[in-house]
């Protein structure tokens, strides 16, 4: 089964405003693919869950210079490592994004509930969608790409 399109809009567009007021970049958006593989391919990933009208999962890929960059941002003082503040910061910025994005959803009648966010770090983990694809969106700033990988699907 293929994720709906439609879906992917309100992560989107949460992802360019909280970037825009918490990091203070410019947000492009890149071409939208179909992914299937269950390696990721980032230093750092926000992963959330989804359930209600529609279920699924959510996930943020930055390398690990972009989350520290934007964590730097938000606090207002320059991060040298991916500590455990860093990290915090990071899973809190997709959780934000999430939150927004489940409103954004919920306007449009589909209601739905975001998990706790669960940070993986590294290249290289598995993470199964199991029997669907996961659209990705990259999101170009002036301190990376963030990609946003949305495998959700209606209930």
């Amino acid at each position: 089964m293929v994720v709906k399109v439609e879906f992917l809009n309100p992560f989107i567009t949460a992802a360019a405003d909280v970037l825009r007021a918490e990091a203070g970049t410019e947000v492009k958006r890149g071409a939208l693919s179909l992914q299937r593989s269950a390696v990721t391919t980032q230093d750092v990933t926000v992963l959330i869950g989804i359930v209600g009208d529609a279920e699924g999962i959510v996930m943020y890929s930055m390398s690990e210079p972009m989350a520290l960059a934007i964590v730097s941002q938000m606090m207002g003082e320059q991060l040298a490592e991916f500590d455990e503040l860093a990290q915090s910061g990071i899973a809190e910025l997709g959780n934000v994004i999430s939150g927004q994005a489940a409103t954004r959803l919920s306007q449009t009648g589909v209601n739905v509930q975001i998990s706790v966010p669960t940070l993986i770090l590294g290249r290289g983990a598995t993470i199964s969608t199991l029997d669907f694809q996961r659209l990705v969106v990259p999101l170009e700033t002036a301190m990376g790409t963030m990609e946003i990988h949305l495998a959700l699907r209606p209930k």
